[in-house]
């Protein structure tokens, strides 16, 4: 007897978003729409015949004992007098037209902006009709209606019967002008012109064919204007995709704008392996090139002023720059160390005094001298740089003893941010020189970033994000968020629809399963191998390159190609991952991470705990560019930044970028709480996608219930693998792996197998399979019988 399921059904409230894009819903209203419509027309077909009599019962409209002569009763009635008698009289019909065409594009997923246009003027239309049978002044008051009437008697008030003319003329050009497209070359056309016969060269085709005989050159054919139009479309597909709209329809053309009598053109055959890249050509020509952001093109980014502003001048203490120099040039001269010079550079948090010893002295020497130095200052955070690359001095930094607040709004306003010319350009913070340091994601092409509990790394994360968001539109760049803390990252929930990406049928955008973060990973591991498939079919090395063939419209959108946005991964706390999930995390990671920056999937990793065995060699081998906060040991300074130095920083934002062999001490921007809500918020309340970036779906080991596999069909290693498992008592597939020495797709459906086989449980989360039989005699009892049975 088969086991019910022990997992309790959790019914998830309906999303405003997810009711709006369902489908079903959108046939529903479009049969609704349609529907309405045919009823309205009918009322306002019978109106026409019944409206006298239905006049006096318009106001006993309650009264049962009423009865109206329209089709639809007295509701067919009382909307007919509303808008035929009291609105716009015959042109009202017009109405239950746009009614149903709305119904029709909903239906057939046309976007409703292409309904813009007909609306527009079927609405034009219907009011110039109403006042013209107003103007005209007939007896039968349901030709003009009230609007007719009351407008045709207001403007003759004012302007008269010839201004009334003016208008009505006015408007009718207005509309054939937009409804044809006419130019005023449209219009002089109009007018009848001689025939000239001059020097036509294509009028004697005898002599065409003549001279192209002698050339032997391909094939000239002569079309009339109207036949060139139909014979390019027999030999070309518009199969390129304009803006966020459809492609362009070669049906669309008219044939009737063409008369046999225009002047004839020559169209050499063209062979069929250049009409591709030719109609390419036509369409950049004719179109532009193809604009991502064309969707959101109303998108506003977000303006400074919802950023704080600080007071960020820095006070030049004299007198403190004097004493530390004093005692540094003592400290030295105690220990025999002569100074030829000292200068001293402030920055928001740190002065960097740089010295030039005396000839002889050796940087060691002085290198070793940091604690005493640091002693005589009475300060904390003294670091030496000895020597200074690309200069010839020892610098010694002493933390500022009223440091300066370093605001995001500073370096978001920087000249250096607005006018950098960069794929994902980062405003960090400022140097120890006061200049707003500014790095391209997409060339470090990955950031580990690692510092104590409280020092500012979730600062930093929000300072990186507030500078892409502030400087790339949302269809530039996603990003995926992994939050195990749960309240990190949890404001920018406002703009998933706007910048995050997710997996297919997930509720949360950002990610704080265990389990979950896997598939997470696991579904960017699919998302770069479909990227690089992408490159190859186009013939291109990185994202840039793509996006640019793309956006020239080069590459055509029904062989798959497709606008390919910029990833940023992001994970807040990457030490509870490895505890919890181990191999299956940092394996897809240490993939995306050799593998994705020609793709343009970029990583940024955060932890509190940069310890080897959350750092490993292989994290480090692909993470060039790396942040460190303060941290509490010098050898968790070396884990992460192969070298000492982070141990010594002051904390509240202060930390060592190290990239392209450089060390660099920052102060990070801060930005608050406060202002990422306001930041979200006003991206929220713009309008978004239908959803989230969607990534490919991913189907794990644990991504559903176990298959009912046959005996016959099992693994080789299937009765090895529960002996493992019996004798462990731990069902998982990472245990398989490390004992049978097995690729990842194989345990897992050998754990699958298990699990039809009843040896071990259901998926139970980040917790490990609860194995079902107790003992190896248990095992061996439960496979003899299934083998009997077989038997």
């Amino acid at each position: 007897m088969p086991k019910k399921s022990t997992k309790n059904t959790v019914a998830h409230p309906i999303k405003l978003g997810d009711f709006i894009t369902d489908r079903r819903n959108h046939f529903i209203l479009s049969l609704l729409l349609m529907l309405t419509a045919i009823l309205m027309m009918t009322a306002f077909v019978s109106y026409y015949r019944t409206w006298q009599a239905d006049q006096s019962i318009i106001t006993e409209i309650a009264d049962k004992s009423v009865k109206a002569q329209n089709a639809l009763g007295k509701m067919g009635a009382q909307i007919s007098n509303f808008f035929i008698y009291k609105g716009f009289g015959v042109a009202a019909v017009i109405l239950p037209f746009l009614l149903f065409l709305l119904g029709l594009y909903i239906f057939l997923k046309v976007r409703l902006i292409k309904l813009m246009k007909p609306v527009f003027l079927g609405l034009l239309l219907m009011v110039w009709v109403s006042l013209l049978f107003g103007f005209l002044n007939f007896e039968n008051p349901i030709f003009a209606g009230v609007v007719g009437y009351e407008s045709n008697s207001f403007l003759n008030s004012y302007i008269g019967k010839i201004g009334v003319i003016a208008v009505l003329f006015t408007v009718l050009i207005t509309f054939l002008i937009i409804q044809f497209g006419w130019s005023p070359e449209t219009v002089m056309n109009l007018v009848p012109k001689k025939s000239i016969k001059e020097t036509d060269p294509l009028e004697d085709n005898e002599e065409i064919a003549a001279i192209t005989k002698e050339k032997d050159e391909p094939k000239l054919e002569v079309y009339t204007h109207k036949e060139a139009i139909i014979a390019d479309k027999q030999n070309a597909t518009f199969d390129f995709e304009v803006g966020s709209d459809e492609a362009p329809n070669v049906d669309d053309f008219d044939d009737d704008e063409f008369s046999d009598e225009e002047l004839e053109i020559v169209l050499k055959k063209e062979p069929e392996e250049q009409v591709e890249e030719n109609l390419s050509d036509r369409l950049l020509k004719d179109f532009g090139e193809f604009d991502p952001k064309l969707e959101l093109s109303q998108y506003k980014f977000p303006s400074l002023e919802m950023l704080k502003e600080y007071n960020e001048s820095i006070a030049v203490n004299p007198e403190e720059l004097q004493k530390n120099k004093d005692k540094i040039v003592e400290t030295l001269k105690n220990y025999n160390i002569g100074i030829s010079h000292i200068k001293a550079t402030v920055g928001p948090t740190v002065t960097l005094y740089e010295i030039i010893p005396q000839a002889g002295v050796r940087i060691s020497k002085i290198k070793n001298l940091e604690d005493d130095i640091a002693l005589s200052l009475s300060a904390l955070g003294i670091r030496i740089i000895a020597p200074i690359p690309g200069k010839g001095t020892i610098g010694i930094e002493v933390p500022n003893s009223n440091p300066t607040m370093v605001s995001m709004r500073s370096v978001i306003a920087s000249q250096k941010f607005q006018t950098a010319e960069m794929d994902l350009p980062i405003a960090l913070g400022k140097t120890i020189s006061n200049e707003t340091f500014v790095f391209d994601l997409a060339k470090m092409p990955h950031l580990l970033m690692a510092g104590a509990t409280g020092q500012g790394k979730s600062v930093g994360l929000n300072a990186v994000m507030a500078s892409l968001i502030y400087k790339k539109h949302p269809a530039e760049v996603k990003f995926v968020l992994i939050d195990p803390k749960k309240v990190e990252l949890t404001l920018y929930n406002q703009i998933e629809r706007h910048y995050l990406a997710k997996l297919p049928d997930t509720e949360e955008a950002i990610i704080t399963d265990t389990h979950k973060v896997i598939n997470t990973l696991n579904s960017l591991c699919l998302e770069m191998d479909d990227r690089y498939d992408l490159l190859k079919n186009a013939m291109v090395r990185d994202i840039k390159e793509y996006n640019r063939k793309f956006k020239d419209r080069k590459l055509n959108p029904e062989n798959g190609h497709r606008f390919l946005p910029y990833i940023v991964l992001i994970i807040d706390e990457f030490a509870d991952l490895i505890m919890t999930a181990g191999k299956e995390v940092e394996t897809p990671i240490a993939r995306l991470a050799q593998l994705a920056r020609a793709i343009g999937i970029h990583l940024i990793v955060a932890t509190q705990r940069p310890s080897v065995n959350v750092i490993t060699g292989i994290i480090k081998a692909n993470f060039p560019a790396r942040i460190a906060f303060r941290v509490t040991s010098k050898i968790d300074s070396r884990t992460i930044l192969d070298s000492q130095g982070a141990d010594q920083l002051i904390g509240r934002g202060d930390m060592l970028f190290s990239g392209r062999n450089e060390l660099i001490r920052l102060q990070c921007a801060f930005i608050d709480t406060p202002e990422i809500e306001k930041i979200t918020d006003y991206i929220g309340s713009q309008r978004a996608y239908p959803s989230a970036y969607l990534l490919p779906e991913f189907f794990g080991e644990e991504s559903g219930p176990a298959l009912d596999f046959d005996p016959e069909d099992r693994d080789q290693l299937f009765e090895e693998a529960a002996y493992i498992i019996v004798r462990s008592q731990q069902g998982s597939a990472s245990l398989l792996q490390r004992k049978m020495k097995l690729g990842y797709n194989r345990a897992g459906r050998l754990i699958d197998q298990l699990e039809a086989a009843g040896i071990v449980g259901a998926f139970e989360g980040s917790k490990a399979r609860q194995v079902l039989i107790s003992d190896e005699i248990s095992l061996k009892q439960l496979l003899n019988n299934e083998r009997n049975n077989l038997g």
